[in-house]
């Protein structure tokens, strides 16, 4: 079938004298590596979560309107799909299946035509903390400033040497300042305050300075080779080097605020709750949140291990850029956390598109 261009960004980023491009190839279900094997029905969670924010909105707007040229839909394409999925029972793989197969058509997704794109996990941290700075409990996390713009103005070294101090922004203080930092890595996290209770925070905004890599940092520096560099190695060589890890870290100018969560969490972009291993962080300029897409991705540097799977697009990461690009949400807990932690996968991803529209595209395509 035909290649749909659909969009370019324009961000000054070059792939052979050429900014990104999103391509979108239409395909069938049995060209999806691993289709028959997952099951389906372990996505409806998330997908149902998408679609109770997905039906609040009028059938006639846009769904998940980007700037790509791109038409996604409308809210009436998805909505009668999203009705069926609320009648499947949790653990009717069939039904589920069936139901994804008679309402969408896969996508495959490209940049300039190169389908292969980088996968890597999170999930949600647990620290140590305390409401009052005391003892160990030396690490701020900060909420919010009002506004934002006062936090805008200021780096992650301006904040950390004490540019927001003494403004009653400090939400909790932690006891380690490398989980502090992996707190604003995944964007997500569970504080375990001294009383024995438990208090979730969601991300709440960013400082708006560029993110920086801190493991592209220690490859081209001859720290750690590339196939070493994972989140528990750089967790573990910042504990064991102190103070390089401090000095690393200032390296990375961002800096995430944060807000308690009450209820299911953690909280995605999409505004709804996560999903364990079925939520995907996407670069929202190219996919539209909520989008069903099918996950095909192996480990770069663990033999055997392989991601086929139904994910939800759900979420957004300050290192997930480009069209072909995408970070799987593995829940919490230190098994979670190790999944994730090691998480460095080459893979494809397809975007399933509802029938009307993808007709539409196709179209429109067929015009050109």
């Amino acid at each position: 079938m035909a290649v749909i261009i659909v969009g370019v960004l324009a961000n000054g980023l070059v792939r052979d004298a050429a900014p990104p491009r999103l391509s979108l190839t239409p395909i069938g279900f049995d060209a999806l590596p691993g289709w028959a094997d997952d099951n389906a029905a372990a996505a409806l969670p998330a997908f149902r979560r998408s679609c109770s924010r997905l039906l609040k909105e009028s059938g006639g707007a846009p769904f998940g309107p980007i700037d790509r040229g791109v038409d996604y839909g409308r809210v009436g394409d998805w909505a009668e799909v999203c009705r069926a999925a609320s009648a499947i029972a949790a653990n009717d793989k069939a039904a589920a299946r069936k139901l994804f197969e008679h309402n969408f058509v896969p996508m495959a997704v490209a940049d300039y035509g190169d389908q292969d794109g980088l996968f890597t996990g999170y999930f949600e941290i647990g620290l140590n903390g305390s409401r009052h700075r005391h003892g160990a409990y030396q690490t701020p996390i900060y909420r919010r400033p009002p506004g934002l713009g006062l936090g805008q103005r200021y780096s992650r070294a301006q904040i950390e040497d004490g540019a927001l101090a003494g403004r009653g922004l400090e939400l909790f203080w932690v006891d380690d300042p490398v989980d502090a930092f992996f707190l604003q890595i995944q964007g997500s996290g569970r504080i375990h305050l001294e009383d024995g209770r438990t208090v979730r925070l969601g991300y709440d905004g960013q400082n708006g300075f560029p993110y920086v890599a801190i493991g592209r940092l220690l490859i081209e520096r001859g720290v750690m080779a590339r196939n070493k560099v994972t989140m528990t190695a750089i967790r573990a060589w910042m504990h064991a080097h102190p103070k390089q890890g401090a000095a690393l870290r200032r390296e990375n100018p961002s800096y995430v605020f944060f807000r308690i969560i009450k209820g299911d969490g953690p909280i995605g972009a999409e505004h709804v709750a996560l999903t364990s291993e079925r939520s995907l962080a996407v670069d929202r300029s190219y996919i539209p949140l909520g989008t069903p897409v099918w996950l095909s991705a192996d480990e770069q540097f663990i033999p055997d291990i392989h991601v086929r799977r139904m994910v939800i697009a759900q979420d957004t990461g300050g290192a997930i850029k480009g069209p072909v690009r995408g970070d799987l949400f593995w829940g919490a807990g230190a098994g979670a956390g190790e999944r994730a932690g090691e998480m460095d996968a080459r893979g494809r991803y397809f975007l399933l598109f509802p029938r009307a529209a993808a007709g539409r595209l196709a179209a429109e395509e067929a015009r050109r």
